[in-house]
């Protein structure tokens, strides 16, 4: 998962990471770095042909992020519980968007859906895990 640049920005990591690790999840890596305009491609390439990918890239390469593994008992659909809603603004109180986010692009988190993108999440930003 990431931890986007405006919660870096934002002074928001140690409070994001210690909500996963209150919930039980471990933490198995983690690297702070910025996004390349390349990494930022790849990691969305289902979306660079669309109209909001533009300034999504250049969000998500404006400063540094932090990204983690996390493992734990059904760890995708728990951290996705636990983020809320894409849209910070529509994410229901209790989970991290919806007490931190202030948009829809500004979303703090980024998380995988699924095993398979998780997978290739994990190749992309860990490759030597």
């Amino acid at each position: 998962m990431l931890i986007k640049p405006d919660a870096v920005r934002r002074g928001l990591l140690g409070e994001i990471l210690s909500r996963f690790e209150r919930k039980g999840l471990v933490v198995e890596a983690l690297e702070l770095r910025t996004m390349d305009a390349g990494l930022a491609d790849q990691h969305y390439a289902e979306h660079v042909d669309k109209a909001f990918y533009p300034p999504l890239k250049q969000f998500m390469t404006s400063g540094p992020l932090a990204a983690l593994v996390l493992s734990g008992d059904q760890a995708i659909e728990v951290i996705r519980t636990m983020i809320g809603a894409t849209d910070g603004r529509k994410a229901a109180a209790g989970t991290i968007r919806g007490d931190l986010a202030l948009s829809n692009r500004e979303n703090l988190v980024h998380a995988s859906d699924s095993a398979d993108s998780a997978k290739r999440e994990l190749a992309l930003w860990f490759p030597n895990l």
